[in-house]
């Protein structure tokens, strides 16, 4: 399996990171030993002081598909989620400043928090949909499907252009303003709905 992760999809996001606007969606992957694992812990690692929070809607592919149509992409996918893409800022701003790939600051062991999935016929719409990440119970970042730049059925036919997609791969959708530095003896929630989807200790 793969995990496909969007850049730049929310406006305000945008903005905080002082980023360019892109007219397509922004696309970089993460290999599947960025899944951090069931009940283990989020370690900082050595090599960045400054790891970032992006909590985003993520979406679990569940058939095999290949330039897929934006009004069919719905098909593709019955369960929804929410998810971390832990960033190590210092080494991504060090590498774009260089115009260097910057997977090692995206794509390290343990960057990918995977929460647990819903059916998506539970939500009214995949367009409007609130989630949020607590920090020690205070909300640290919130947001809404409505506010992407491209809707999740826009990316996966978008992101099919390049990649056959397989059962089993999920998809990043991008994350709203309020990314932040995580310090030992954080507790970071994740809540779609208002449903506690994943609880992480960091060290």
């Amino acid at each position: 399996m793969k995990i496909i992760c969007i850049g730049r999809n929310y406006t305000n996001h945008i903005e905080e990171l002082q980023n360019e606007r892109p007219t397509e969606p922004v696309i970089f992957m993460k290999p599947d030993s960025a899944i951090l694992l069931k009940q283990h812990p989020f370690v900082i690692p050595e090599f960045s002081d400054e790891i970032h929070h992006e909590i985003e809607i993520i979406v679990k592919i569940n058939k095999v598909g290949k330039y897929i149509d934006a009004k069919f992409a719905s098909k593709y996918y019955d369960e929804i989620s929410v998810g971390i893409d832990f960033t190590a800022r210092d080494l991504q701003q060090k590498l774009k400043t260089k115009g260097l790939p910057w997977e090692i600051a995206k794509a390290f062991d343990g960057s990918a928090v995977i929460g647990d999935f819903l059916p998506k016929e539970q939500f009214s719409s995949l367009e409007n949909l609130t989630f949020e990440l607590t920090n020690n119970g205070n909300t640290v970042q919130k947001g809404n499907s409505s506010y992407m730049l491209w809707k999740i059925d826009e990316l996966i036919s978008y992101v099919s252009q390049f990649f056959t997609l397989k059962i089993g791969d999920i998809i990043f959708t991008g994350t709203p303003a309020g990314v932040n530095v995580v310090k030992p003896d954080d507790v970071l929630e994740g809540y779609l709905e208002g449903q506690k989807l994943f609880r992480i200790q960091v060290k």
